[in-house]
């Protein structure tokens, strides 16, 4: 028997129908945009000026776009997703950012050559890898020696609090087995552990840095729909929930205005951010 989390997981790729557009509009604003400018802002000066950067896990294009606006336009990127739905937004809302080739990827088995990337970019994707040792050696593998490998992660629910809210607020709307789907976005925060992993695999100058940011003026509504609404969570609740979408998406409006305050609403938010570069020789 599959338990939920394992269930959550192996479906993370169902970004189908509206969940995209739904993701980039609600829960972009506030869980990307302030992430993907700090990713993007720690590593342009480390990137050369006719370098070749490899995005994985682009989603929407929003960590994408922030990559473009701090790096010189001479800097080529691909970004690439596994996803289909979420890639084709990605175009069509961002496919005209300059010198950026948007393309479908597996993340654990990449289809370039290796050394041939100056700098591999995750914002929070290698949570969703099925086997993260193996996504982080692919990043390592197509890096040149010397070339640097950055990505995100959230830190725990306890230290987001309005998504573990959204979180138990929808689990009350099931009789049993209530989706788990937020639990792999904000499951895999152990800084010792994800350090591990990368000295494994020919990885050198290991940075770690705790990320926290007041997000503020926000909808609770919208946060909510985001949480609702803007993930594969959402088909468990239209396939088992005892109330609908909107219905649940109200009572997360609620529960997150009896923690904040009536809307807008400021927030915190956390996640943990890894800098490191490929050794050479």
């Amino acid at each position: 028997m599959v338990n939920p989390a394992q269930k959550a997981e192996s479906s993370h790729t169902e970004f189908t129908g509206s969940i995209p557009e739904t993701y980039d509009t609600y829960l972009g604003p506030y869980l990307f945009e302030f992430s993907g400018y700090d990713l993007a802002n720690r590593v342009k000066n480390r990137i050369p000026e006719d370098g070749k950067v490899l995005e994985i896990a682009c989603g929407t294009g929003i960590s994408t776009y922030y990559l473009r606006q701090a790096l010189p336009e001479t800097v080529s990127i691909t970004a690439t997703d596994l996803n289909p739905a979420m890639l084709g937004f990605a175009k069509s809302k961002r496919g005209d950012l300059a010198n950026v080739t948007f393309g479908e990827a597996d993340a654990l088995s990449l289809s370039f050559e290796d050394n041939g990337f100056d700098a591999v970019i995750c914002q929070f994707g290698i949570m969703f890898f099925p086997d993260k040792a193996a996504g982080l050696a692919e990043m390592v593998r197509v890096l040149k020696p010397g070339g640097m490998l950055a990505f995100n992660v959230w830190d725990s629910m306890e230290n987001n609090k309005a998504v573990k809210i959204a979180h138990e607020t929808i689990s009350k709307f099931f009789e049993s087995d209530p989706p788990q789907f937020l639990h792999i976005p904000f499951g895999f925060y152990d800084i010792d552990h994800i350090r591990g992993l990368m000295a494994k695999i020919q990885l050198d100058n290991i940075e770690s840095h705790i990320v926290s940011e007041k997000s503020e003026g926000f909808e609770a509504s919208n946060i909510a729909k985001g949480a609702v609404e803007g993930n594969p969570g959402v088909l468990e609740i239209n396939e088992r929930a005892n109330a609908d979408a909107g219905e649940i998406t109200k009572a997360v409006t609620e529960a997150l205005e009896a923690e904040y305050g009536p809307s807008p609403i400021t927030t915190e938010l956390q996640e943990i951010v890894f800098i490191a570069t490929k050794l050479i020789g």
